[in-house]
């Protein structure tokens, strides 16, 4: 395996409510923090915001496609969601090899920011392709 400590791949996206109404009908999660504008004006953040776990999938999207990249299998995903992410935030997608462990895994820091602040930080272990 080629990959090492240190190595790193981000993918940057704006979070459009439409990606938020597609994530809600394919998942079947219409709770109306996510949907609902009037509901979601009235609840503690001011208005609709992003799934937490969309937010995840952007992680997800930088391991599956860039680091470790195609063909790479989850084996586990930690998750803290420390701010809300809202419709036309820009959202960077980080991941960083944390270590190479034995049966060819790796251990990998995710984060997604929002400019500076932190939105969400996690760990990964994966299973690379064996040409990573």
């Amino acid at each position: 395996m080629s990959l090492a400590v240190g190595d790193t791949a981000s993918r940057t996206t704006v979070v459009s409510q439409d990606d938020i109404d597609a994530f809600a009908r394919i998942t079947g999660d219409e709770n109306p923090a996510h949907s609902d504008n009037a509901w979601s004006r009235a609840s503690r953040f001011g208005g609709p915001i992003a799934h937490g776990i969309l937010t995840a999938g952007l992680v997800s999207a930088v391991i599956g496609m860039d680091l470790p990249g195609p063909g790479t299998i989850y084996i586990a995903q930690t998750l803290e969601f420390t701010a809300p992410v809202r419709p036309g935030d820009t959202i960077t997608a980080t991941v960083t090899v944390a270590e190479v462990m034995p049966k060819r895994r790796l251990r990998l820091e995710t984060v997604a920011t929002r400019g500076d602040e932190v939105v969400l930080r996690g760990e990964a272990v994966v299973l690379p392709p064996r040409e990573a």
